[in-house]
């Protein structure tokens, strides 16, 4: 899955390394890096606050504002990125907003539309009101690259909701 291959390309020095999490906020909360990988290609990565349970791959939402994450579930709302690393309460890390991403899937088609589920950090391509993420699809069926995963395209991804 996710490697440690990712490199960050940002001209500053001392970036915390995408997959690693840390006890000691590095960066400011919503910094914003740039970074290639040798499988995925070049991605966009936001620094934030973890929250329990957060694994590789979950679908999180992240708050600027009150600093913090939340594991997508149905309904949720606001800025969307992928963990990279297992970046759980009181810790930071990296979360990727755009480019290939490596995330925890149900049952999902190649091309298919994301949508939040009920199962917090998961993502699925069977249409449910008012999950829609909006700025990211499934490029891969699941399976790749491992089972319970899916390769999806990232573009700054935000779930607002169904409008009525």
């Amino acid at each position: 899955m996710t490697t440690r291959s990712w490199i960050i390309l940002d001209c500053d020095a001392g970036f915390q390394p995408i997959t690693d999490t840390s006890t000691t906020q590095q960066h400011a909360i919503g910094t914003i890096v740039i970074a290639k990988h040798t499988t995925y290609g070049v991605a966009e990565f936001m620094y934030a606050k973890g929250v329990a349970s957060t694994v590789v791959g979950d679908v999180c939402m992240i708050d600027t504002y009150a600093n913090t994450t939340t594991r997508c579930v149905a309904a949720t709302r606001g800025i969307i990125g992928v963990a990279m690393s297992i970046n759980v309460a009181n810790q930071y890390g990296w979360y990727q907003i755009s480019g290939s991403a490596v995330v925890k899937a149900g049952t999902v088609a190649a091309q298919g539309l994301m949508y939040s589920t009920a199962t917090a950090g998961t993502v699925d391509d069977a249409a449910v009101a008012g999950s829609y993420i909006l700025g990211a699809c499934f490029k891969t069926a699941d399976g790749t690259p491992a089972a319970g995963f899916a390769v999806a395209a990232l573009s700054r991804p935000f779930m607002g909701g169904t409008p009525t």
